[in-house]
């Protein structure tokens, strides 16, 4: 773990974030069309993942986000893997992309590099777009029932943060703000949101309200969203929690879970960062569909200030 912690860091200085590690991935030339997504080379190519970690390090992301987002005990049991290889697979993302840093860590000289976690939502596991409309028909007590074990894991593995992202309602926040209570590791929660609200449609005031009190929370914000809905939605959180506040959209395209494919345009813009920053924005990157050219257009951007 970094001598300086990120919680330290970002209450002086804006850290640059990573892209999406799957686009990474698939730019790469491998398969992520199944249920696994990236979580299937952490078994299958876990060199691969180092790469893609490292191309994001060198384009000027300080911190790496684990391969782990869809990697859960209950999707990798649907595809024949028991629970003690699932988590020995949460415990190599962690490992994985702690090898890229500490590479890049001796190429450079910097040693202000940074593991988070990636846990994503249950509708992560369903594989078919569910995260992005929340609302599962299940109780905050069983999201937390299943998010508790992954965390666990991920928490021992060694990470320096916790990445809990592209959250689409406040049920979801809530079981994993009660998963995290213990687990002796920071965290930031994002929400994925559809302009002033998060994706299950709750305004925004009482999805970051939530968060609010939560002491193991380093940043809150939003991922995976459309970067026009960013400014807005960082100045709610910031004024409704105090907190730093992260911000990582995708470029803008939308994703057909039926034709499992992106759609639209991309439009990341580096510009609206000076605005992002200015509204409370301490941890900035991109989500989906960013890769490194974008994150070294962000870390470009930033660097003079």
């Amino acid at each position: 773990m970094s001598r300086t912690s990120l919680g330290q860091a970002i209450s002086r200085e804006v850290v640059v974030l990573d892209g999406g590690l799957a686009t990474r991935l698939e730019a790469q030339g491998h398969d992520l069309s199944g249920g696994l997504w990236s979580a299937r080379l952490l078994a299958d190519a876990p060199e691969a993942i180092v790469e893609a970690h490292l191309s994001f390090f060198r384009a000027g992301a300080r911190v790496a986000t684990t391969a782990s987002y869809q990697a859960t005990f209950e999707g990798f049991a649907a595809s024949g893997l028991g629970a003690a290889d699932t988590a020995r697979l949460l415990r190599r993302s962690v490992t994985l992309a702690a090898k890229a840093r500490d590479r890049h860590a001796a190429e450079t000289g910097d040693a202000s590099l940074w593991v988070a976690a990636s846990a994503g939502p249950y509708g992560a596991m369903l594989a078919d777009g569910s995260e992005y409309r929340g609302r599962y028909g299940l109780s905050v007590a069983e999201l937390t029932r299943f998010h508790r074990p992954r965390l666990e894991v991920l928490a021992e593995a060694g990470a320096d943060v916790l990445a809990l992202e592209t959250v689409p309602d406040l049920d979801e926040a809530e079981a994993l703000l009660a998963a995290l209570d213990g687990l002796g590791v920071p965290a930031w929660l994002s929400f994925t949101v559809d302009g002033d609200r998060t994706r299950a449609g709750q305004p925004l005031t009482e999805a970051f309200a939530a968060a609010r009190d939560a002491a193991a929370l380093i940043a809150v914000g939003v991922n995976c969203c459309a970067p026009a809905d960013v400014t807005g939605a960082v100045r709610t959180a910031r004024a409704i929690t105090g907190k730093p506040v992260i911000a990582y959209p995708n470029s803008g395209e939308h994703w057909d879970a039926t034709a499992r494919a992106w759609t639209g345009t991309s439009g990341f813009d580096p510009a609206p960062v000076d605005d992002w920053v200015a509204a409370g924005a301490r941890l900035i990157g991109g989500c989906c569909r960013v890769g490194p050219a974008d994150i070294a257009n962000i870390a470009g951007r930033l660097r003079p200030a």
